[in-house]
């Protein structure tokens, strides 16, 4: 993996728990990580442990929704550390408001909530391709790594924005790959990663109660998931080092589900 070393990668969200051990992983390797989050604390935090490991970081707030704070955001990485070469598309989430449930019939979900979700999960990943990407057309060569869902894959009962919007990053991940590839270079490849069920601050209420124990719902997928367990966040690191190395480099336009075989089982 020594191929990573000098290379600059950007991890939106990058102070949430699945996002600050890509950051933490990609370091180990020696790319230089821009931990990007919308709460500069988070981000430190992460960029702070990674420097203390002996990695370079650079802790940056930004807003992925905004293209100004964006820009902003690529001439302060440019400054300190060059040009992009690796993207993680991590930032994303859902909201109780946005859920369908016994406490909210999908007929009262509020468009706001909706939105929201949208938002953040589809628009937050097209942005910062958008702004970040030009410096891979100059490179002529770069990664793209979104995070889409188990959602996106496997219709999931309640989170009804949640997985139309991270449907929409699969299937616009598709679209970049083979744009890039036809308009710009080859070597500029975009693949997703849709992980199975990990525990974070989004999905926990829907997982496990106050005392930590499965919900109803979580004891359901833990028993279609094969591997019997809650995905940990180390579990994501392999694919996305194989993703960003040029190992992979035939590998563009795919959807990599990292689930503990949810989604190839059919419950029987």
């Amino acid at each position: 993996m020594a191929r990573l070393a000098g290379k600059v990668a950007v991890v939106t969200g990058g102070g949430g728990v699945l996002c600050s051990a890509m950051c933490k992983a990609l370091a180990e390797h020696g790319a230089r990580v821009v931990v990007m989050d919308l709460n500069f604390e988070a981000a430190n935090r992460v960029a702070g442990e990674i420097r203390q490991n002996g990695g370079e970081a650079l802790a940056v707030a930004a807003d992925v929704l905004s293209r100004d704070s964006l820009r902003r955001a690529r001439q302060s990485i440019r400054e300190r550390f060059g040009r992009v070469e690796i993207l993680i598309n991590g930032a994303g989430g859902n909201r109780p408001q946005a859920t369908a449930g016994p406490d909210q019939s999908f007929f009262d979900i509020p468009v706001e909530a909706i939105q929201w979700v949208f938002n953040l999960n589809c628009l937050g990943t097209i942005l910062p391709c958008q702004v970040f990407m030009p410096d891979m057309v100059e490179l002529g060569r770069g990664v793209v790594i979104n995070i889409t869902s188990m959602a996106a894959i496997r219709p999931l009962t309640r989170v009804v924005a949640y997985g139309a919007a991270k449907a929409a990053v699969a299937n616009f991940t598709q679209w970049l790959a083979v744009h890039m590839a036809q308009n710009y270079s080859p070597r500029i490849r975009v693949n997703a990663i849709a992980p199975g069920f990990f525990l974070t601050e989004q999905n926990r209420y829907l997982l496990v109660d106050e005392a930590g124990r499965p919900t109803a719902r979580g004891q359901t997928i833990l028993a279609h998931t094969p591997a019997g367990r809650y995905g940990q966040p180390d579990d994501l690191i392999s694919t996305l080092l194989w993703l960003v190395d040029d190992q992979s480099a035939f590998v563009t336009g795919a959807i990599i589900p990292v689930d503990g075989g949810f989604s190839a089982y059919a419950g029987v």
